[in-house]
Formats: structure tokens, C-alpha cells, sequence
């Protein structure tokens, strides 16, 4: 999925889990590092310290300079309706190089403001490809090319920059434009997949074969991703880091339509970061036929009206909503552009969730709730160690989530300057938790909304059970609102019958959102998915219980005015 003018989009890619034995593959990462590791770290040391001392030479000179390098061996299976259809492997490697000019005061990434920097799109850049033959001259090509290109440019950056604080009103925000930090060295060992490529081939083709039997059913896939990842990131302050990751996701996804041509998706998805937490094909059969069964009562469920009424939010659906809604109005840089929203900025040391709710950003938890968290890693892409970012203590707001790019108050870097390869770092989520100090279960949480909609004396409330993702806007051009994307959705009646219902988007603003939580069940729940932004797609998980809202808005999903197929599938 893609970014709108402001928009932040988190596609769920798996939120659920099973412990069992991994049938799909292995993964073995060396014991220790091997020869060819070093080869990337040298030419990044030997550019850096040449480009140091040769670009210092010039008028306008580096105050610092920093290389990272992500390679990625992947594996690639797809297949449809019992066939295969795409198979492949992958490996690659692609450069960031971040130059900075001026000073961290003021450089070449202070923001050009005026009109049109509100309408600003970034789009996706061209890729820097590394080879992958571990040749330190080849390597070294690359580098000192790229860095000499990437210099040029940001002294005509620095140039605009200094040009347009001399024309422009004076910036909200007087903090810095980057923040140093210490040096650091870390290294892990190299990972490489081991897999089965038969085997693999042969399940997707099992999990997708049961939706052939039914002509309704018009697009069904399975894909399966593993992926190993090597980070080497190197910059002038000394820092020499190589992390290493893996990832497996399962996703399965099939759709159908409705009498008035609305389109019904179902998905399931599985991640792990290690094969043997994937799940056995027992469970992952099962997962099919429950696609196939909800898709069945989709097409025969009411369409909801618009509505305003009390609703749960079941632990993933809130997680999804608090990814979206809360989240991204806490990272840093939105809160230092003029043309940013900024909902939170004033807000420290103030109230702006219930009391008994706690947010915290921590992408050293790498498994909570049985299950794996996506956004979990060591260093984040700017060279910073990660680490726990306490956001919001019994209701009270207390931090950001912070790059290197400062704001005013936050001078440092936490560990959450991330990006997807290719992209520039900006502040972006990891593992956002939300915990209550004063949960019940969540037999007790469906009462409370029984007795909100007797007291409102509402028809009924919402019950929404299953989620696709969301996005939400956080610019002030256009209207600070959110809009989550629900898939199973249930009206609860007064006596406590639920009926499944279809085609309903959950909308809102931020504010008024929070204000309506109640309480929350004991019975934390996993959104791991990829979330698309200004630095490109990165893992993200968030965990949050089950939420009671006494109020939320709905509105009519928009659907498709092409009808089902006129000729019959086969004979």
C-alpha cells in the first residue's frame, strides 16, 4: 500500500502465532562471522575516512557522514487456487548514505518551508544497489561515487535552506537539525536461510486448493516470505554496527462479493522471526476454512448504516487504532514541521488518556502475548542502540518518539530513527504496547458495553472483531482524522445477541476519540504489519487489550459498482 498527502497506512501482516514445529524451513545463522562481513564494514570505513579528509578540503565542508548498507536474501513462494504461481529467490544489497553540511545547528535538512511544502509528496527513490560479490573495490566504487553526488547536493540544500530563513517567518521550532551521539560498536553473525524450496511450492499449493471448490470465490492466494537481513551501518562520530534479522510471514487472502458488488476480502496471516514458531499446516488449514466460512456470512450480512453509538474494539482492532491515531502523532518530526498538525506537542506532563492506561515504545521486546513482535530490532537505522520510550504514565504524556532530528525539549535521539533502505530516517514506531492498571475480563467489558447502549438507549453497539489496517492524517491542510478498516464486524443487541454486518469503515478524530475510552479487558492482543510512511515501509507491531469506547463513528465502506461475474466458472 501507498501514502496520501499526510497519510500513514499499516497493512496487517499476521496477528496470530502457533508454537509448533516449523515445516517450511531452516534457518541457520553462522556461529561465527565470516570473512565477507568485513569486506562491507572496510570499504565503508575506508570511504568514510577518504571522503572525511578530501571533502574537508573544500569551501563547504561535512560535519558528518554516515553509510548504511541492508542486504537482503529473500524467498519468494506464491500460488492460487491449488497452483503455483511464482517462485523465486532474492539476494541484494542497497545503500544509504546521509551527508550533512552547515552545522547541527542549522544543515542541509532544515525544511524549506512555505505554500507548497504542505502539499510535499515524497516519493519512492531509485535504489542504491551495492554488489554483492564481496569485492572491497567494487564496494568502494559505489560508495565514493554516491557520496560525491549526495555532497553536491546537500550543498545546494544548505543553500536553499539558509536562503529561505531569510524570506520566511521565523520557524515554531528553534531546536537543532541533528543531534550527536556516542559511538558505538556491535556486531551479530551473518544469517542465511536454508530452505526447502519443494516443500514450500507444495503447502502454498495445499493452502490454497479448498477455495477452488467454490465458484464465488474470486481471488485466493497464499504467499509465503522469508527473509534474512544483514544491516552494516558505519558513520564519522565511529560507529561500526552489523545486526542481523530474520523474518517469515505466511499471508493468505481471498475475496469475494456481495448481491450489490461490494467486495469481501478475508485474510490470516503468520509471522515469526525464527521457522519453528510458524505454524503446522493443521492450523493453517484450519485458518483457510474459517476464510471460507466468513466469507459465506459476509456476502448474506446487512450493510451498516452510519452510526454513532458505544463499541469494543477487540485487543487487535485497538491496537491497529492506536498505531494510527496515537502513534504517529507521537514521532518527533511531525511535531517539528510547520505544516504538521502537532496534536501533542504542548501536551507534556499533561493528561491525555484515561489515568489507568500506560503507552510505551520498546523495540527490545521481541516476543509479547505468545506471540513474535515485527517491530523489534537492536540499533535502530541511524546508529542509535534501541530502547524502552516511556510515552504515557497513568494518562500523562511524558515523551516522544525521537530521531536524530530534535524538537524542542528533546534534544537526543531514543533509538527510533528508522527507515526502509533506500529512504531517509525520520522517527517512526517499533513495538507500541498499551497496558491498563485496572483491566476486567472481557465477559465483563461485553456487559459494560450492554449497559452503555441501555443507557444511551442505543438499538445496539459495535462489536468490531477483526481488522485490515487503517491510516490516518496528521497535516494541517486537511482534516486530522483517522480511518480504521475493519473486516468482522458485529452488531450486539441490548440482550446480548450479536449479528455480523458488513461494509463499515470506523472514523474520527483524535481528540475526541481518546476522551471516549471507558476500560479495557485483560486480554492483550498482537497487530504485527507494515507500516508505509515518509521513510518508507518498515515492521511495526502494537499491543493493546481489548478497548470499551462509549461513543465511536461509522461510515458506509465504499464498494464496487461491477457486478459479479455473468458467465459461470467451468462447465
Amino acid at each position: 500500500m501507498v501514502s496520501g498527502v499526510g497519510a500513514r497506512f499499516a497493512w496487517r501482516f499476521g496477528l496470530r502465532l502457533a508454537s509448533l514445529i516449523c515445516v517450511f524451513a531452516v534457518c541457520s545463522p553462522t556461529t561465527a562471522l565470516s570473512a565477507s562481513s568485513s569486506v562491507v564494514m572496510q570499504a565503508m570505513k575506508q570511504e568514510l575516512a577518504r571522503s572525511q579528509k578530501l571533502l574537508g578540503q573544500q569551501t563547504v565542508t561535512p560535519y558528518f557522514i554516515s553509510y548504511g548498507i541492508t542486504q537482503t536474501e529473500g524467498m519468494y513462494v506464491t500460488g492460487s487456487f491449488g497452483a503455483l504461481t511464482g517462485s523465486r529467490q532474492e539476494l541484494h544489497r542497497v545503500l544509504d548514505v546521509d551527508v550533512r553540511v552547515g552545522s547541527p545547528e542549522m544543515d542541509n535538512t532544515r525544511q524549506i518551508r512555505g505554500r507548497t511544502s504542505e502539499f510535499a509528496f515524497p516519493g519512492h527513490p531509485s535504489p542504491i544497489e551495492v554488489p554483492v560479490d564481496d569485492d572491497l573495490d567494487s564496494i568502494r566504487a559505489v560508495l565514493w561515487y554516491r557520496t560525491d553526488k549526495t555532497y553536491q547536493q546537500a550543498v545546494e540544500q544548505l543553500t536553499r535552506a539558509q536562503t529561505n530563513t531569510q524570506v520566511e517567518t521565523e520557524q515554531e521550532d528553534r531546536s537543532a537539525d541533528f543531534s550527536h551521539d556516542v559511538s558505538q560498536h556491535y556486531s551479530e553473525p551473518l544469517p542465511h536461510l536454508k530452505i526447502d524450496k519443494a516443500l514450500l511450492e507444495d503447502k502454498v499449493r495445499k493452502y490454497t486448493a479448498a477455495f477452488a471448490s467454490y465458484a464465488d470465490i474470486y481471488e485466493a492466494t497464499a504467499v509465503f516470505v522469508a527473509t534474512a537481513e544483514t544491516r552494516w551501518y558505519a558513520n564519522t562520530e565511529g560507529s561500526e554496527i552489523q545486526t542481523a534479522q530474520t523474518y517469515y510471514r505466511l499471508y493468505i487472502q481471498a475475496v469475494t462479493k456481495a448481491a450489490d458488488g461490494m467486495e469481501l476480502p478475508r485474510f490470516e496471516t503468520f509471522w515469526a522471526s525464527a521457522p519453528e514458531r510458524l505454524p503446522d499446516d493443521h492450523t493453517v488449514l484450519s485458518a483457510v476454512q474459517k476464510i471460507i466460512s466468513d466469507l459465506r456470512a459476509l456476502q448474506n450480512a446487512p450493510v451498516v448504516d452510519p452510526y454513532v453509538g458505544p463499541a469494543i474494539l477487540s485487543g487487535r482492532a485497538s491496537a491497529v487504532f492506536f498505531h494510527e491515531v496515537f502513534g504517529h502523532r507521537l514521532e518527533g518530526h511531525r511535531l517539528k514541521r510547520d505544516y504538521e498538525g502537532q496534536t501533542f506537542k504542548r501536551r507534556i506532563n499533561e493528561q491525555v488518556l484515561p489515568a489507568e492506561f500506560s503507552v510505551y515504545s520498546d523495540p527490545t521486546v521481541h516476543r509479547l502475548a505468545n506471540q513474535d513482535l515485527a517491530g523489534s530490532y537492536d540499533y535502530d537505522s541511524e546508529g542509535i542502540r534501541a530502547r524502552k520510550v516511556a510515552i504515557v504514565e497513568n494518562g500523562v504524556l511524558r515523551n516522544f518518539l525521537m530521531s536524530r532530528t530534535p524538537i524542542d525539549g528533546f534534544p537526543n535521539s531514543n533509538g527510533h530513527g528508522r527507515n526502509q533502505p533506500g529512504f531517509a530516517a525520520t522517527a517512526r514506531q517499533s513495538n507500541l504496547i498499551i497496558e491498563a492498571s485496572r483491566p476486567v475480563s472481557h465477559e465483563q467489558l461485553k456487559k459494560m458495553l450492554i449497559e452503555e447502549i441501555k443507557q444511551q438507549k442505543k438499538p445496539f453497539g459495535l462489536l468490531f472483531d477483526d481488522i485490515t489496517g487503517g491510516f490516518t492524517i496528521t497535516r494541517r491542510i486537511m482534516p486530522n482524522a483517522f480511518n480504521v478498516m475493519p473486516v468482522m464486524v458485529y452488531r450486539v443487541y441490548p440482550d446480548g445477541t450479536e449479528q455480523l454486518v458488513r461494509g463499515v469503515d470506523l472514523i474520527g478524530t483524535p481528540l475526541t476519540a481518546f476522551t471516549n475510552i471507558v476500560a479495557a479487558d485483560d486480554q492483550p492482543a498482537v497487530f504485527n504489519g507494515i507500516c508505509v510512511a515518509e521513510s518508507g515501509a518498515i515492521p511495526v507491531s502494537a499491543v493493546s487489550p481489548a478497548l470499551l469506547f462509549s461513543e465511536v463513528e461509522v461510515q458506509k465502506k465504499s464498494k464496487s459498482q461491477e457486478r459479479s461475474p455473468i458467465l459461470p466458472f467451468g462447465d
